[in-house]
């Protein structure tokens, strides 16, 4: 039985015998895709080669590439451990050509790794062909069939329908049919009874696809047309889970050994065997499933947060964790504990699981107890309402309230209908789901874009020179019109041959200019990199797009995001310095204003280091090293000068490098020709963002000046404060000790006030109906009027009324307090002061036994006292 590090090194093997070049995994993070978050697919980090956005290197490319995959196609993220073959974050081997082969040898090569290669036996293999569609005028692809049948009978080649098979990058673009290869795994009495061919696509989970080859041969145009490619592309992508499972004679991806050293960890962490109960098998595969999409995330330079990717990676995790907590009795983080397994298992084929696991292990770790602290407190919250429910009769609860839980304290649905059920309650459901419909258009209406199709004027490829000049001469080769939906605005997007315009990459955001003819000059308001591609944003066309122009960078603008960038670098090496080697850049911001560096570091900086790293980047400044610049190198001998590839980041085989000093950094940003030209930096503050993970601020050149400008004028205004004392601190420090004592002395002075107020009140309590009566109106403040009312609690019969009207400078108040009986009896200190605070022109609220009510109108206090005792039966 062949082993999956044996399995995965028999693609590469076989296909770089068939000339292809084998090239690693991009990350599964993806950055400067502005309409993907994740790699999905192996051909991700080809996109920009199959759009023809930039040149083929390699004709023929093969590889493994770890994707995420949380929505689509049997995706669904809350159904992964419920089946054996779907999962979130899995492996892809996949081989390309690049206008090379085509169809036939696709579909051979497939066949040979297949069956001559991995001995698969052949007669439980079927192949789908795309079976036409009359609307499109697409006839069957009988090209494929009829290569499929050099191999199969007739009895296993099958039609597809268009959603099965015919592949599309998105709505426009490349597209084309493709042939899935399914395998039926189910034992050989089955397989007589049951033809496989009628389970093929069936969602059957013995017979399943294990490869797609996708012929792209068309590009889908913006009105739905096609049309031919100019240069066709083989793309196929098979499961490397699935392949493995059908290797070594298994019927679910979660029994192989990609995944059983992990579920074995579980079960022996838990006590529970796997196998033993069906609620608790799922659990163990949602964990060893998610670990992996969470760890690699993680090394990829993605934090759980809040919001996009981020947000993805926390909802995952918190699912592993929930499934944990409810099924296996998991009350403290333990999921982080799996990361040795992972290591041993993956480590080999993907070196940034070892290189990174301390820090992805800390980061779990605060996820999960981050989150054990939310599903208690949304434990509490549910507790409440099914008290509130059960105390009113009904025997459901609001989808609304069950939305809040979900969205706003992340406590799962069906976590909320399990402990329903357990209180014999049950749940609105399609009000829930109505709620989840309008946060998705939300969402989706915020992100949503119109592009139109790209209106070619000139073939040919965008040049960048901006390392070197400002401003050249350019041609508009393409352009398009883009609708942004929540603004509904229209703008267009244009590219050009030649461009010194920074496209937003890497942290630095893109520049803005002039585009300049002798017909006009039209504001170039950004520029972002799609599919590789520089787009420069403008809000109208030029007059004549076909004329020659001038483009030019708005310099000051890009000055200073290149004395933050280079800012950036400098602060990173100082850093390593001061707090060590395990220092790694795991993001940045470079604006104009403000520059941002975040990096790996287990505990805060102290005061001293912080000031020792800004005073290492300004020795450097003052140094005035000039940029030492080497454009397409190797990048072995980029690591060979001492430039750290960053684990998530794509490189080439040939990158940049961008020294000042000792500073070595590879690098596609531009910068300041030296340091000098940066003046000074700043920092601003010191933060965490994620365990393990701190974040930087810092400002240099003007942004720096106008920093110590601001300190300074704050340093003026508090000398003039303090009459311009000749030691500030030590009057500041004096006039604080000082108040402190005033504070102190007029607590104790209303400590005796209140005790004072509280004898005369007492001594003027009333009886009425059987409840003893306090009622105050005066001056005062809600803290001493709070102060009062607990300490006559404490003084008065269980059946007790205070209240209180106040007056507070402009402002009144009206306070209730009531007795524990009179609460049993079914009073309500909350009702009465909403009810009563219309008189004062105001509102409040409280608990049962004790409320406040804020208003304007001080001369109602009267009526609003008389109101309570009214409605209270105490007049």
């Amino acid at each position: 039985m062949s082993t999956a590090k044996e399995i995965r090194e028999s693609f590469k093997t076989f296909f770089a015998s068939k000339g292809h070049r084998i090239v690693p995994s991009a990350p599964m993070v993806v950055k400067g895709d502005p309409t993907l978050m994740f790699t999905n697919a192996g051909m991700n980090q080809f996109k920009d080669i199959i759009l023809g956005n930039v040149p083929v290197k390699y004709p023929r490319v093969a590889d493994s590439q770890k994707c995420l995959r949380v929505s689509g196609k049997h995706n669904d993220l809350e159904e992964v451990g419920h089946d054996t073959y779907h999962h979130t974050m899995f492996e892809m081997l996949g081989n390309w050509s690049f206008g090379d082969y085509f169809k036939q040898e696709a579909i051979r090569w497939a066949w040979e790794y297949l069956v001559d290669t991995l001995h698969l036996d052949a007669s439980k293999l079927y192949a789908t062909v795309f079976e036409g569609s009359p609307a499109e005028n697409l006839e069957r692809d009988g090209e494929a069939a009829a290569y499929w049948a050099q191999f199969l009978p007739a009895g296993q080649i099958l039609n597809g329908n268009r959603h099965d098979n015919f592949w599309e990058m998105g709505d426009t673009g490349p597209c084309g049919p493709c042939s899935e290869i399914h395998i039926d795994l189910r034992p050989e009495a089955e397989r007589r009874a049951v033809p496989g061919a009628s389970l093929v696509n069936r969602d059957h989970p013995q017979v399943i696809e294990i490869w797609n080859l996708v012929f792209m041969q068309y590009n889908r145009k913006s009105d739905g047309s096609l049309e031919p490619l100019p240069a066709k592309v083989i793309d196929t992508g098979m499961g490397f889970e699935r392949l493995c499972m059908a290797l070594q004679g298994k019927t679910s991806n979660y029994d192989t050994d990609v995944f059983q050293p992990l579920i074995q960890a579980i079960a022996q962490m838990t006590g529970f065997a796997y196998g033993a109960d069906r609620q608790k098998d799922v659990a163990m595969r949602v964990i060893a499933d998610h670990i992996r999409t969470i760890a690699f995330s993680i090394t990829d330079g993605q934090l759980p947060s809040n919001a996009k990717a981020g947000y993805v990676i926390r909802r995952i995790l918190r699912r592993a964790v929930r499934y944990g907590y409810t099924f296996l009795d998991r009350r403290e983080a333990f999921i982080y504990r799996l990361l040795p397994v992972l290591t041993e298992t993956m480590g080999d084929a993907y070196p940034e699981l070892p290189a990174q696991q301390t820090l992805i292990g800390k980061v779990m770790k605060e996820e999960e107890d981050s989150f054990l602290h939310t599903l208690e407190t949304g434990i509490r919250l549910l507790d409440k309402k099914i008290e509130e429910a059960q105390t009113a009769g009904d025997s459901v609860l609001s989808g609304v309230d069950a939305f809040t839980l979900y969205d706003t304290y992340g406590f799962p649905l069906d976590l909320t209908e399990l402990i329903l059920r357990e209180n014999n309650l049950g749940i609105r459901i399609e009000e829930f789901h109505r709620e989840m419909q309008k946060q998705k258009e939300r969402a989706r209406n915020a992100a949503a874009v119109e592009t139109g199709d790209w209106v070619v004027l000139k073939n040919g490829e965008t040049r960048f020179v901006g390392y070197d000049v400002f401003e050249c001469d350019a041609e508009i080769l393409r352009y398009r019109k883009i609708k942004q939906k929540n603004k509904n605005k229209e703008l267009f997007q244009i590219v050009l041959d030649k461009t010194p315009f920074y496209a937003e990459m890497g942290g630095q955001v893109g520049d803005s200019g002039l585009l300049i003819s002798e017909t006009g000059t039209i504001d170039i308001i950004d520029t972002k990199r799609e599919n590789n591609l520089p787009v420069h944003l403008i809000e109208k066309l030029p007059e004549d797009i076909a004329a020659s122009f001038t483009a030019q960078i708005n310099r000051t603008k890009r000055m200073q995001c290149e004395c933050n960038h280079t800012g950036t670098h400098l602060l990173h090496e100082a850093l390593r310095e001061t707090l060590g080697t395990h220092v790694e850049q795991k993001g940045s911001y470079v604006s104009p204003e403000v520059l941002r560096f975040d990096f790996s570091h287990f505990q805060k900086m102290t005061g001293e280091e912080l000031r020792r790293v800004e005073g290492l980047v300004n020795e450097r400044i003052r140094a005035d090293f000039p940029i030492d610049e080497y454009r397409s190198i190797p990048i072995a001998r980029a690591k060979e000068m001492g430039a750290m590839a960053l684990f998530g980041e794509k490189y080439g085989d040939e990158v940049r490098v961008v020294k000042y000093g000792t500073s070595v950094e590879l690098c596609g940003g531009t910068h300041i020709p030296s340091t000098g030209m940066i003046g000074s930096l700043y920092i601003l503050g010191e933060s965490s963002i994620a365990a393990g993970v701190r974040r930087i601020e810092a400002v240099t050149a003007e942004g720096a000046e106008q920093y110590v400008y601001l300190q300074q004028d704050k340093l003026r205004e508090l000398h003039a404060i303090m009459n311009n004392v000749p030691n500030l601190a030590q009057t500041i420090r004096k006039a604080i000790e000082e108040n402190a004592e005033l504070k102190k002395q007029l607590s104790l002075y209303v400590k005796e006030k209140v005790a004072s107020q509280k004898k005369k009140l007492l001594a003027g309590a009333v009886e009425r109906n059987g409840v003893k009566l306090v009622v105050f109106r005066g001056n005062g403040n809600l803290e001493m009027c709070k102060d009062l009312a607990f300490q006559l609690k404490g003084e008065l019969p269980d059946k007790f009324c205070f209240v209180a009207g106040i007056e507070d400078k402009e402002k009144c108040m009206l306070v209730v307090m009531l007795g524990d009986e009179l609460v049993a009896d079914g009073l309500d200190a909350s009702r009465l002061v909403k009810t009563a605070s219309v008189h004062i022109l105001g509102g409040g609220g409280g608990q049962p036994h004790f409320a406040t009510a804020g208003g304007k109108l001080a001369d109602g206090l009267g009526a609003a006292i008389d109101a309570v005792l009214e409605l209270a039966g105490l007049q």
